[in-house]
């Protein structure tokens, strides 16, 4: 489907659930426990896929909170991955449950995998995680890489004088494994007080010329990607604040909770609820339809005033 601005929007965030067993610095930290929201069931998600897809979405990437959390996650990946159009069915996680299950994700037709890690020190990852084991994420990454979710992504979010002295280190794992290393620009989606230890991606670059350019995996992907010589893997820089990528966006965003969000960095959103109750699939089609087409030109991050209503695990980021 193109939306108002010309774009192709082929690629669909659905988030599972709001839950999660971290309580990460930049995005709940001050949030407290979560408790269980209604959560969509596998059929809605089921329903909400295939009129995607007939609008024109290929891809589909599941996350949260933390999407391990439901049990039927399986099922949920099963009929995502079965659903006629979708060619590839993803998953973000914080990898504390991947331990185990890594091949049965594969199983279930999950096709690549993206792991949130932002310290390789144990210490400073259960502190800035609020309690999360950096170890069971190596665990994880072990076992993603035996079962095939490849190429897979790992996902650190810098702060300055927090993680920013342990980019080589984050670098040094691209050397024997095929995955991507990618650095996230941090963004104001959690309580807004960590956004001036933000790290521009272009202060990574300056310090490495030996990083060399390599094309996209895929049209419209939000990294720019760089490669080292002699390493298996690749670095991405994802930099929605220093370079925004809006122009290139293909994406939309359904919660848990049944709410569409057209953009990351804005505000609006729009209740799939109503038309899944309803008979047959034309209100849901309509709606999704209306949405996607009314997708803003731009986030909002920069804009003077704006305030994310929502923390970036509400919105499935």
């Amino acid at each position: 489907m193109i939306d108002q601005y010309g774009r192709s929007i082929n690629y669909l965030r659905v988030s599972i659930t709001e839950r999660c067993t971290l309580r990460c610095a930049y995005c709940r930290a001050a949030e407290g426990d979560c408790p269980k929201q209604a959560e969509l069931a596998v059929e809605d998600f089921s329903r909400i896929a295939a009129v995607m897809a007939s609008l024109g979405v290929s891809k589909i990437r599941v996350t949260g909170g933390e999407p391990l959390l439901r049990r039927d996650v399986a099922a949920i990946i099963r009929a995502l991955r079965q659903t006629p159009g979708i060619a590839e069915v993803t998953l973000t996680s914080n990898a504390q449950q991947l331990p185990g299950i890594a091949a049965a994700l594969k199983s279930s037709g999950l096709t690549r995998l993206n792991i949130s890690i932002d310290s390789l020190n144990e210490d400073k990852y259960r502190h800035l995680t609020g309690g999360g084991s950096l170890s069971s994420v190596l665990a994880g990454i072990d076992e993603a890489i035996a079962a095939g979710l490849l190429p897979l992504k790992l996902n650190a979010v810098l702060m300055r004088g927090v993680n920013d002295d342990e980019i080589d280190d984050f670098i040094a794992l691209t050397k024997s494994r095929p995955l991507d290393m990618r650095f996230i620009e941090l963004m104001p989606m959690g309580d807004g007080t960590h956004t001036h230890k933000r790290v521009p991606n272009d202060e990574i670059l300056a310090a490495r010329p030996y990083l060399t350019p390599l094309p996209p995996r895929y049209p419209g992907q939000p990294s720019s990607d760089y490669g080292i010589a002699g390493h298996m893997g690749r670095i991405g820089l994802i930099s929605p604040i220093s370079h925004r990528f809006c122009g290139n966006c293909n994406r939309v965003r359904v919660m848990s909770d049944g709410m569409l969000r057209p953009c990351l960095g804005a505000n609006s959103e729009v209740s799939l609820l109503p038309a899944l109750q309803a008979r047959g699939d034309a209100l849901l089609r309509e709606t999704i339809y209306n949405a996607i087409y009314h997708k803003p030109a731009e986030h909002a991050f920069a804009d003077a005033g704006f305030s994310p209503t929502k923390t970036m695990s509400r919105i499935g980021g």
